[in-house]
């Protein structure tokens, strides 16, 4: 399968990071922060410098990482002004994703109301009422700028946003009837927190056409002391479940990019560290 890293996982220096990808044989590049500027956020000559420094190093954009969307509430409308920031935040990953030939853009969803859905008193009683309906509209507008533009997006399930989950995540793409232009970006670590196994409730939710890429690191979660731990993959609370996992992909054909995301540290503060002591596993069970 096609194997990638979040590049500033191992180094905000690109070049760097692109050296450790060789040292260990990665081909595909996601991109997020790069030096000191978040993707979007990069003049037309770093751009220019990114694209060139990733082709002459045979390093593909498997996917443009904004966190487009990210930090809204249902209480933001579209239109207003902190949507439209990030609206136009989009509108400049498109136009970077087109230069480095990136196929993906991600975007995240706004901040999570805990009860969405409910029955036998839930409903009136815990039901946060009209939250997830409130999401679909500061959602679509991304729909059209990016059916324009002729690029997928891909929804994050995040730890504390609306998508948080694959039942939620495709449950957002079938409510907007977007399946055409937005997939799922499967983070099963993420998932974690809500409770969604990875294997197999979660990824049932998305083999039909509805993943586009994967993000892998572990964790262990502690909901009710509202703790989270990122672990060395293998040692956390999906160490059984990468391998069949794995195994689907393989049997399902699966064509997109797995990026490592290497947000681990041994305790040292070394992201790089932490990347090393993950990947052999990471490229053992999905390469």
């Amino acid at each position: 399968m096609k194997l990638g890293v979040i590049c500033d996982g191992i180094s905000r220096d690109l070049n760097h990071a692109v050296d450790v990808m060789d040292e260990f044989g990665l081909d595909y590049a996601e991109l997020q922060f790069v030096g000191e500027r978040e993707v979007g956020d990069h003049s037309a000559r770093q751009i220019a410098d990114i694209d060139k420094l990733l082709r002459d190093r045979g390093k593909p954009v498997s996917c443009l990482s904004r966190h487009v969307f990210a930090g809204l509430t249902t209480a933001n409308k579209p239109g207003d002004t902190a949507h439209t920031m990030h609206m136009d935040a989009l509108k400049r990953v498109i136009d970077m994703a087109h230069i480095v030939g990136s196929p993906l853009v991600r975007i995240m969803t706004n901040k999570k109301e805990q009860i969405l859905w409910g029955s036998g008193g839930a409903e009136k009683w815990n039901v946060a009422h009209g939250a997830w309906d409130a999401t679909l509209p500061l959602i679509a507008p991304a729909l059209d700028v990016a059916r324009d533009a002729r690029v997928t997006l891909v929804v994050e399930t995040g730890n504390g946003t609306m998508v948080n989950s694959n039942y939620t995540a495709r449950k957002l793409i079938d409510d907007l009837d977007a399946k055409d232009v937005l997939k799922v970006l499967w983070d099963p670590a993420n998932n974690c927190w809500c409770h969604e196994r990875a294997w197999p409730d979660g990824y049932e939710e998305v083999k039909n056409g509805y993943l586009g890429h994967v993000h892998i690191k572990d964790v262990q979660t502690d909901t009710p002391r509202a703790t989270l731990e990122v672990r060395q993959m293998g040692q956390g609370q999906l160490a059984g479940q990468f391998l069949p996992i794995a195994e689907a992909l393989r049997s399902d054909s699966y064509d997109g990019v797995i990026s490592l995301e290497s947000v681990y540290h041994p305790g040292n503060g070394n992201f790089e560290d932490g990347f090393r002591r993950c990947v052999d596993l990471f490229k053992t069970t999905f390469g």
